[in-house]
């Protein structure tokens, strides 16, 4: 079977997608971007995939649109339980007792990539059992994909996704509905969601937790130091990195010191 599009058009699809979003398409996930268009030229009953491009090339809106439809939004509740595991016994715990002896009373964290939403709700929910309430403790989780956005601030869950959520949890922060589970607003109010492309800058500071996890592995390495280096400058000066399990800064020219804990092993600003 041949290719849907033909070599020329699949290389300026790509180089769109990757200057504006840092998302990197080989040749050995090309299927993906072509079933992508596909889908697109039959919904928007599209003539040729020229038309396309120009639309996407000439609307911001069409462009997020696509950018949203080729980003992978793979998640669930506690992914990698070593890292949360991390959070609660080792950098939430320092954080506490070196904000507590300064007197300052405020934590934020940063949720990149949070998809639908599920990432930012587990982090929630380990704040809120293990930071005293006299602790502001704000989340900001941002996405490319508006679609997830808009699930995960809706924050209702059907039951097949709720698979890893411990009951003890699951009973404290969610409320039982018809199909599923609703996230309870004393959670919801802890997080404010918003589009973001990591691709540009964040305009955030202060950040002391960064969670970017399997997401700069669909980067090249200019566009992950890229990354990387806008959470340096969004991070305190003291402040945690996490990023995917199988994903790694070894060999990026980078101020971020590896850490190894009992537990996980993450990325720490130290200046």
């Amino acid at each position: 079977m041949s290719d849907f599009l033909t070599d020329a058009e699949f290389d300026r699809f790509r180089k769109l997608i990757y200057d504006e979003s840092g998302i990197t398409f080989s040749d050995t996930n090309r299927s993906v971007l072509e079933s992508r268009i596909r889908e697109t030229l039959r919904t928007k009953q599209l003539a040729s995939v020229e038309d396309y491009f120009r639309l996407v090339s000439s609307s911001k809106d069409e462009l997020n649109a696509m950018l949203d439809s080729v980003t992978t939004n793979l998640t669930r509740f506690f992914r990698n339980q070593a890292h949360f595991d991390t959070l609660e016994k080792y950098v939430l715990p320092e954080i506490l007792q070196r904000k507590g002896a300064s007197g300052e009373k405020r934590i934020r964290i940063w949720s990149a990539g949070c998809s639908t939403g599920e990432e930012p709700y587990t982090i929630a929910m380990v704040v809120k059992d293990n930071v005293p309430p006299s602790f502001k403790t704000e989340i900001i989780a941002s996405d490319i994909s508006l679609k997830c956005l808009m699930t995960a601030k809706a924050g209702f869950y059907a039951d097949a996704k709720m698979t890893g959520v411990p009951d003890k949890y699951l009973n404290k922060y969610f409320e039982r509905k018809p199909g599923g589970w609703q996230v309870k607003n004393e959670l919801m109010e802890m997080i404010r969601f918003d589009y973001h492309n990591l691709a540009h800058e964040s305009n955030l500071a202060n950040v002391d937790v960064v969670f970017c996890r399997n997401v700069i592995i669909y980067f090249d390495e200019a566009a992950q130091k890229a990354v990387i280096d806008g959470f340096w400058r969004a991070m305190s000066p003291k402040s945690y990195l996490f990023i995917g399990h199988s994903e790694s800064l070894f060999g990026m020219d980078t101020k971020f010191v590896f850490l190894k804990t009992p537990w996980a092993c993450i990325y720490q600003k130290n200046t």
